[in-house]
């Protein structure tokens, strides 16, 4: 610097108030013009500092920006910026031996105080008008600050790399340098709030508050662990202006960035939550409001509390510019809700930390849920269909779904039309129905199912809250849902249930019969009806033994229970069980269930067809080609056996002598090779374990023998557990002395060779079975046989006293069930591919039953009359054209009489159904 302009400054600072106003006019644009000039960082601060503290308190609001701040500021954070510039390249040589490069570092950074401090002022100064400025008379202020803050906050973040060990050698200032650079950042905070703008701004200054709210958006990125009550601050300030100017900015703002950071954020604040919570329950600390490690939780829980509400209003007040992040927010909230219980993921912690974890995050996801069920990249995300996410994340989802269920009933009809329906065209991006996703989702918790995870249950009648599984919470929610489910969304509630029946997971089969139980009682009596006529039609359509008439049969079992008597006399009619085509049907159904006299009926139907297809086969010779009908009918008579507590005398004297004409028939060398005569031995077994007393012992004794010769075989494990119930029922019975050389070796035979199978659940229900016999027989003998192998003795003993095997641990446990679920994932997708009964024949099905509404609509008569009156006119019609015909030489064509005869047995089948029977 020149010494004229040295002079300048030395004479300046001894200046006294009134002569620098007076000056102001003529020295300002001489030190600015100088300070632009200068290339030495210690003359520009100089400078900056005499403009500031001598010249500024003189110069109005409104010539600020133009007279001074515009001409000092861009300099300002030049030399700033080259300070920072010559700290990193020198920080390298830093060491406590090298004393220049330590002072000069020294000085840098005291320089770079000097600056803030200088900025400090300025915000100090403007500040102190008491009228709020316009943001065009301080346009530059807020630009420079920030900049200055966002390289101060950024060097002071990155310190322990930059100065790499020697950090003790500059802390004191890089500390001092924070602080200073903490003050400036509140001060501007303070000041940018006081601002205020209207319609009116202009299009620089609209650009420049955005600027402001990105500038600020960065340096929150840099704060975040620095300060938890700065970086809390920020962001509230951030959001406020947002806010506050919405209007002007909202189309400016870079909506992803912010939308991002706040997810990360509360992420990482919740992530720091658990950990903290983890480390004090590790270490056995006290959760008192006195413990540090415990106010240190308290704050980071207060963090993400913070986070997940501004997470929630920016979504709130900005949702139209937030849709395309959806995936965003869906990853969050599964993310969030892994790390809670039930989620075998989730850390264990104690009360009151679980308590304040729940309270920063869980609850608040509730609210988030809320302001997203509007929006359809939501739900497409949500209900995509072939969702793929990470085993922790599949519970989660789970869970989200039911969540979201739960919301539904309170929610607009097109929000509702939203998620209850899926997707509805082509061109829409598929979306499944909620229903129908719950139950696929509910099918990937196989592991969650298997340990179990538990979930809080249901208050009942003023009694405490326990813990159901997961099987029970979904059931009971879903339950919830079909009771508020509107009327219009019933069809595709039906058709998700459908769906669910006939997939291969076995336990969700069984919750749709739960929900499908549930919506047959909920509804009418009518709406029962139907659907136990939709499923009995599916269980027909079955051709074959598949997991699907497994499920359906399981169905009809119970709806049957839930019909009133009149229905179930018009199931009768119209599946009538004297013809075996309709036999598959009434396996399946517990004659228990019916009223008396369908009961009745339906028993002596069956019996008697099974008389007449026993009478049948024996008159046409035996012949092995009937044996699929005699197994059809044998199985519907274990039925009737099954289906009541204690089946009638006639039922058992008729079901007797089948039986016994049939074991007469048995050859073992036959069953061998037969399959289908496998099948009816396993029948025979079942039959004869209920009969038993009532069976003669010569048939025993046939049964015993023929058991005996196939066993010897390598047999199907349905026909050995057939063959084990039949054993087991044995030790009801005396065997005659006549018969115990034949019959008792044999036994201790079978049980020797089903107690050693290798199959663990044969061999389970051989130890049962074995048991059972064991505590009724009256022959010892069999007992000490059936146990000459000492293994198979330890065996059998360990069961009766209920010695436990070694227990896992419940790793291990969790990663052999986790194990399991792949396997058994797999065998269902193949299950699946075989498509026994496929998609098209149970749509063939559906598509004849037309789904009932909710409540189901009840006829008029005039409705009857209407459809009566025109089936009488087109009759007439007909009648007429044939009575013109016969008075000419023309001839009705040739197919008629047979079209006539199908409409008389339509008429006459019209006429059962409509007489309804009298109880």
């Amino acid at each position: 610097m020149s010494q004229t302009n040295t002079s300048l400054l030395d004479e300046v600072v001894r200046w006294s108030q009134e002569t620098c106003r007076q000056e102001l006019k003529s020295v300002l644009p001489k030190l600015t013009a100088l300070h632009f000039e200068s290339h030495s960082w210690d003359d520009n601060i100089r400078i900056l500092k005499i403009i500031i503290d001598v010249f500024l308190p003189y110069i109005g609001l409104s010539e600020l920006e133009d007279e001074c701040f515009s001409k000092i500021f861009p300099k300002a954070v030049t030399v700033f910026n080259s300070m920072m510039k010559e700290i990193m390249d020198q920080v390298g040589g830093l060491s406590s031996q090298n004393t220049e490069v330590c002072d000069l570092l020294r000085n840098l950074l005291q320089g770079m105080m000097q600056v803030i401090d200088a900025l400090s002022a300025c915000v100090r100064h403007v500040g102190s008008f008491e009228e709020a400025p316009d943001l065009d008379a301080i346009r530059s202020l807020p630009t420079c600050i920030l900049s200055v803050l966002r390289e101060t906050f950024q060097h002071c973040k990155d310190s322990e790399v930059v100065y790499c060990g020697r950090l003790s050698l500059v802390a004191d200032l890089l500390q001092g340098l924070f602080k200073e650079a903490y003050s400036l950042h509140k001060g501007l905070l303070e000041l940018l709030d006081r601002i205020s703008l209207d319609s009116s701004a202009s299009e620089e200054v609209v650009s420049d508050v955005v600027t402001v709210i990105h500038s600020l958006l960065d340096i929150c990125s840099l704060i975040s662990n620095l300060d938890m009550a700065m970086h809390a601050n920020t962001w509230k300030f951030l959001i406020k202006q947002s806010l506050k100017y919405q209007s002007l900015v909202e189309e400016r703002l870079r909506h992803g960035d912010i939308i991002t950071s706040l997810c990360d954020n509360l992420l990482a604040s919740f992530q720091n939550s658990v950990e903290l919570a983890e480390q004090i329950k590790q270490a056995g600390l006290q959760e008192s409001a006195q413990s540090p490690e415990y106010k240190l939780f308290q704050k980071t829980a207060k963090m993400c509390r913070f986070f997940a509400n501004t997470l929630v209003h920016y979504i709130k007040e900005f949702t139209f510019f937030l849709t395309k992040y959806c995936r965003n927010f869906h990853h969050l909230y599964l993310k969030i809700i892994s790390e809670f219980p039930p989620s075998l993921c989730a850390p264990v912690l104690p009360t009151a930390l679980a308590g304040d974890l729940n309270a920063a995050a869980l609850v608040p996801m509730n609210a988030f849920l809320l302001q997203l069920l509007p929006l359809r990249p939501f739900a497409e995300v949500v209900l995509q269909q072939d969702l793929t996410l990470s085993p922790e994340h599949e519970l989660p989802q789970c869970l989200l779904l039911v969540n979201i269920l739960g919301h539904l009933a309170e929610q607009p009809e097109d929000v509702q039309q939203l998620w209850y329906t899926g997707s509805q065209f082509s061109e829409d991006s598929l979306r499944l129905p909620l229903f129908q996703a719950i139950f696929i989702s509910f099918r990937q918790c196989y592991t969650e199912r298997k340990v179990p995870v538990l979930l809080p249950g249901v208050m009942l009648k003023g009694q405490a809250q326990v813990q159901v599984t997961l099987h029970q919470h979904i059931c009971v929610q879903l339950c919830a849902g079909v009771a508020a489910l509107p009327p219009a969304f019933f069809p595709t509630l039906e058709r998700c249930l459908i769906d669910a029946v006939l997939q291969a997971d076995t336990q969700t089969a069984l919750l749709a019969a739960d929900v499908w139980c549930f919506t047959a009682r909920y509804g009418t009596a009518e709406l029962c009806l139907h659907h136990v006529h939709l499923v009995a039609q599916m269980v027909k359509a079955c051709t074959a033994e598949c997991y699907q008439l497994f499920h359906l049969g399981l169905l009809l079992k119970r709806l049957v229970f839930l019909m009133t008597p009149n229905h179930q006399m018009e199931l009768v009619a119209h599946f009538p069980p004297s013809k075996v085509e309709n036999l598959p049907v009434w396996h399946h159904v517990l004659l228990r269930a019916l009223s008396r006299e369908t009961s009745l009926h339906v028993q002596a139907d069956i019996i008697g067809l099974a008389q007449k297809v026993l009478t049948d086969w024996e008159d046409g010779g035996y012949k092995l080609g009937q044996m699929e009908k005699v197994n059809a009918v044998l199985l519907s008579l274990l039925s009737v056996l099954r289906g009541q507590p204690s089946p009638g005398e006639q039922s058992v004297l008729s079901a007797v002598k089948m039986v016994t004409q049939l074991w007469s028939r048995m050859c073992p060398d036959q069953v061998k090779t037969h399959p289908v005569l496998q099948h009816t031995l396993k029948l025979l077994l079942s039959t004869v374990a209920i009969l038993v007393k009532n069976i003669e012992p010569q048939v025993i004794c046939q049964a015993v023998l023929c058991l005996d010769a196939v066993v010897s075989q390598k047999c199907a494990d349905h026909l050995l557990l057939a063959a084990l119930d039949f054993l087991s029922s044995l030790g009801k019975i005396f065997i005659p002395p006549d018969s115990q050389n034949q019959i008792l070796p044999r036994l201790s035979s079978l049980f020797r060779i089903l107690l050693a199978d290798k199959s663990w659940l044969i061999q389970q229900h051989a130890l049962e079975a074995f048991s059972y016999f064991a505590e009724n027989t009256n022959h010892e003998e069999v007992i000490s046989q059936s146990l000459d192998v000492e293994e198979t003795k330890t065996k059998v003993v360990s069961y009766l006293s209920k010695t436990l095997n070694a227990q896992e641990d419940e790793e291990t446990r969790l990663q052999r069930v986790k194990q399991e679920a792949a396997v058994i994932k797999e065998h269902n997708k193949k299950q699946e591919s075989k498509e026994t009964v496929s998609n098209k024949q149970a749509a063939e099905v559906v598509t004849d039953f037309e789904p009932c509404p909710k409540k189901a609509r009840q006829e008029s008569s005039t409705e009857y009359s209407r459809y009566i009156q025109t089936a009488q006119s087109a009759l007439k019609a007909l009648q007429a054209l044939i009575k013109s015909n016969a008075c000419t030489t023309e001839t009705p064509p040739l197919w008629l009489p047979d079209k006539l005869q199908e409409l008389q047995t339509l008429i006459a089948d019209l006429h059962i159904t409509s007489v309804k029977p009298t109880a």
